[in-house]
């Protein structure tokens, strides 16, 4: 029984290891398959990976190196603009141009009046702003009262603008153009004195139309503007005779400057002036029209009364 019994035993166990034995070893060969199968995914996988990471690290690299040479731009640019800014708003750098007493101002705007003689060496001109600037605001007042007697009408823009943009146009244009003048013909001069003898030279302006826009002679006007404005004329000449070498520069250069400022002064006067025809009328006598006879009507008197005026008249002779 027991012979039997583990006989039988074993037969049933060999049929259960043949079985078991034969579905792992169709699980092992479909797990190869897998693994095989996933081996080659994974290898294409790699493949495109690193196909994609070339494309993509060139590309990236490129995208890198654009956004590090925009933001070199962008702080080289800030930098720049930080420094302007604080260059222009600090009011340190501008305060030695408008550091000035007023008794300075008043001897500078006589001597403004008064050629100076000696040119054999460079003449003195003051360094700053504030006098210049005061009178370049003065005569755009004036320039605003001549247009506002002559009755001028502006159709585009207001006649505050158009008389600010004159004034500071031919103070800031004429000293720019005759400050590049001056460095073609070696003069010694600077673009801030340049301004500040420029902006002194019209005073002879502001004096000249002051009295010529209420007092309406043309006569007086030619007086004013050979005297005063040829005055500050000359002053201004006579400046940059000192600080220039050679005779063809000399006249080049003051030529220029004297034309310039005696027609700015003759267009000034003649753009923005009205004769007014009253003191014309005043000075001619009015336009009275001449003696004419005219008839009148005599009122009808009765006969009786002529009659008795005659009577009356020959009794008392």
């Amino acid at each position: 029984m027991q012979a039997g019994g583990s006989s039988g035993a074993a037969v049933i166990d060999m049929e259960n290891m043949d079985d078991t034995s034969g579905s792992s070893f169709e699980d092992m060969g479909e797990m190869h398959q897998r693994m095989k199968e996933e081996e080659e995914e994974e290898a294409e996988a790699a493949v495109g990976d690193e196909e994609d990471g070339e494309f993509l690290g060139m590309k990236g690299f490129r995208g890198q190196l654009g956004r590090q040479v925009a933001d070199q731009m962008w702080q080289a640019g800030k930098r720049q603009a930080s420094k302007a800014f604080s260059l222009y708003a600090n009011i340190d750098i501008l305060r030695p141009y408008f550091d000035v007493e007023p008794i300075q101002v008043r001897n500078r705007l006589l001597e403004s009046m008064i050629p100076v003689k000696m040119i054999n060496f460079p003449q003195k001109i003051a360094g700053e702003l504030y006098g210049p600037l005061m009178l370049v605001f003065t005569l755009v007042a004036i320039l605003l009262h001549g247009m506002k007697t002559s009755d001028t009408i502006i159709r585009e823009g207001t006649l505050m603008g158009t008389a600010i943009g004159t004034c500071f146009g031919y103070w800031l244009g004429v000293s720019s153009f005759i400050y590049f003048l001056a460095y073609l013909c070696n003069a010694q001069i600077t673009m801030v004195q340049m301004l500040s003898l420029l902006g002194y030279g019209l005073f002879g302006h502001c004096v000249t139309l002051f009295i010529t826009y209420n007092i309406h002679f043309h006569s007086l006007f030619y007086v004013f503007w050979l005297g005063i404005g040829g005055l500050s004329t000359l002053r201004m000449v006579a400046v940059l005779v000192s600080r220039t070498v050679g005779h063809t520069q000399r006249l080049i250069l003051c030529g220029t400057l004297s034309a310039l400022h005696m027609l700015f002064l003759l267009y000034l006067h003649f753009a923005y002036h009205k004769v007014v025809e009253g003191i014309l009328d005043t000075l001619e006598g009015p336009n009275v029209p001449p003696f004419q006879r005219v008839a009148r009507d005599i009122p009808v008197v009765s006969s009786a009364v002529l009659n008795t005026t005659v009577k009356v008249m020959a009794l008392t002779s």
